[in-house]
């Protein structure tokens, strides 16, 4: 990692430049993904096999394209008893935290005005779950949860098989459990176009939800407008503001934590103590001499870990305001102090038993989290991101009468003269 002195004086220059991990140009990958969503919006069925034999070379149609009651009883005998047990505990942990964000239609009512908002479920879901280097049951519930939480009608879920058309067993648990309506054997951004504009076989939803690797990413982009989305993640972050009360050991292990997911991960420490950040760096080595992720870790810290040491708590604060990481750990003699001074996070973890994998599975909040400085006007993903608002607006004879030569003048004003014409009407010879 590298070591850096910072102050007031440093700190905007420095991070302009510190975290710049995505690539500038995405011309290479965003042609291929034009072409995919042009083929699967022209072609429907026939363009999303050909694409799912081609790069997961699976055979895959409408007969099987769906995956069966039988093959998710299957998924269950093959899942531990003891994962199955952990994956209903963390379901229920997340479904308590996320009713709590539920809102209700509200309506006021004076002197003949009725103003309102009426909170409406999404009709239909898509969530994208990653199938191809790894497993990842935890996102399934976090993604599902939500919406269903939300009373979302119907979840469609997404998901790459391999060759034989056999889909992770752990990740079909999770869905079921979850409150999957239908799961497709379909990856890559062939799936994203599909869950967009629909095809034969694929249900077109309203909005699309999910992790992905860069063709997952830049497919949710294109197909935003023709649905929404939910964000466009980038790289997993962990940012660890400490002092000199923090266990390094502890500080080393969630600082790798999150460098193993990939060579484009970010681990960085801000802290006002030397002491510790050597400490920290010493157990680092330890931890690398058995950890099995070994290779990914050392090109993530190489590329994108940071030991920042600020010259005093006000300036510490500041750097970690201005990165504004997806998982912020506070681990200070006065965390819950030192958190009311924090603008910018995904997620805040406080105290050295709050580890950030503790938020990933199990604590109930969302890992679902905003990347690449996006915390600064992004938020975790929630229940809010399954609803829409609608306005609700009722006005009486008398209530218009007492205020239209008020719209009128408005309208006038902006030389819109059929608004004013509209509220005009109703009052004429009066």
């Amino acid at each position: 990692m590298k070591s850096l002195e910072i102050n007031k004086e440093t700190i905007k220059d420095l991070l302009e430049t510190l975290l710049k991990r995505s690539p500038t140009n995405y011309t290479q990958y965003e042609s291929a993904v034009a072409e995919i969503i042009g083929n699967v919006r022209a072609k429907g069925d026939e363009a999303v096999f050909s694409y799912t034999k081609q790069f997961d070379k699976a055979d895959i149609s409408s007969a099987n394209v769906v995956v069966t009651e039988e093959e998710i009883a299957e998924a269950y005998k093959e899942v531990s008893p003891e994962l199955l047990d952990v994956i209903r505990k963390s379901l229920v942990n997340i479904r308590d935290y996320h009713s709590k964000q539920l809102q209700n239609s509200w309506f006021d009512s004076k002197d003949g005005i009725v103003l309102g908002q009426k909170v409406t479920p999404l009709e239909k879901v898509g969530v994208y779950v990653p199938g191809g280097k790894a497993v990842y049951p935890s996102s399934v519930l976090m993604n599902i949860v939500p919406a269903k939480v939300a009373g979302v009608d119907q979840i469609y879920m997404c998901t790459p098989c391999d060759a034989n058309g056999k889909v992770y067993a752990s990740t079909l648990v999770a869905a079921k459990e979850a409150g999957a309506d239908v799961i497709y054997k379909v990856g890559g951004a062939q799936a994203v176009a599909a869950m967009a504009f629909g095809t034969e076989s694929i249900t077109k939803v309203d909005k699309i939800v999910g992790p992905g690797n860069i063709y997952v990413a830049l497919a949710k982009k294109a197909v935003f407008g023709h649905v929404s989305i939910d964000s466009i993640a980038g790289p997993s972050e962990i940012l660890v503001l400490a002092d000199e009360t923090a266990n390094p050991r502890f500080v080393a292990a969630d600082l790798l934590s999150q460098a193993e997911h990939d060579e484009l991960a970010s681990a960085i420490l801000v802290t006002t103590s030397k002491e510790l950040a050597a400490s920290v760096e010493k157990e680092i080595e330890g931890f690398l001499k058995v950890l099995s992720r070994k290779n990914i870790i050392e090109k993530s810290l190489e590329n994108y870990g940071y030991i920042l040491i600020a010259e005093d708590k006000e300036s510490a604060i500041e750097a970690t305001n201005a990165i504004a990481s997806e998982h912020l750990e506070i681990v200070t003699a006065n965390p819950f102090e030192d958190m009311t001074k924090i603008r910018n996070a995904g997620a805040i973890f406080l105290g050295s038993y709050s580890s950030e994998p503790l938020g990933d599975y199990f604590a109930g909040p969302n890992h679902v989290l905003p990347t690449n400085g996006t915390a600064r006007f992004f938020s975790a993903l929630c229940v809010d991101d399954f609803i829409k608002k609608s306005s609700i607006i009722s006005y009486s004879k008398e209530a218009l009468e007492n205020v239209h030569k008020d719209i009128e003048t408005f309208a006038t004003c902006e030389q819109l003269t059929a608004h004013a014409n509209s509220i005009k009407v109703r009052f004429e010879g009066v």
